[in-house]
């Protein structure tokens, strides 16, 4: 059954660009490591809350975007194992730099419970 990470990350504004080129040299790693499918979301309607909102939930300054993602995984077994082979490694590709403020990203995992429609690249 698919498992998906989902990410929320404050990027400066100005490093649009780079955060990209950042996510697509990540990807060949991803899938390496058994990931199915990758979708990277720039903040463009992105209301700001009385009571909460996107931006609260990273902390995001001014300068900053709010980026939105996720990743698609075969299982969470999969995820998991990916995960302990990207901690005992700790290697990013070579001339990688984070465009962002890491401490400030939120992620989680979660079980799909109801899928409708196409899912981005899932299955591709």
């Amino acid at each position: 059954m698919p498992y998906v990470q989902g990410f929320m990350v404050p990027v400066p504004t100005a490093k649009r660009d780079a955060y990209a080129k950042m996510a697509a040299d990540a990807w060949g790693m991803f899938k390496d490591y058994g990931a199915l499918a990758v979708l990277e979301a720039w903040g463009e309607d992105v209301p700001r809350g009385e009571v909460t909102d996107f931006y609260r939930g990273v902390n995001a300054t001014e300068e900053e975007s709010v980026v939105f993602s996720y990743m698609i995984w075969p299982s969470r077994q999969v995820c998991d194992e990916a995960a302990k082979k990207m901690q005992s490694e700790m290697s990013m590709p070579e001339g990688m730099e984070l465009p962002f403020d890491g401490m400030r990203m939120v992620w989680g995992g979660f079980d799909p419970i109801l899928t409708l429609g196409k899912t981005c690249g899932a299955g591709s």
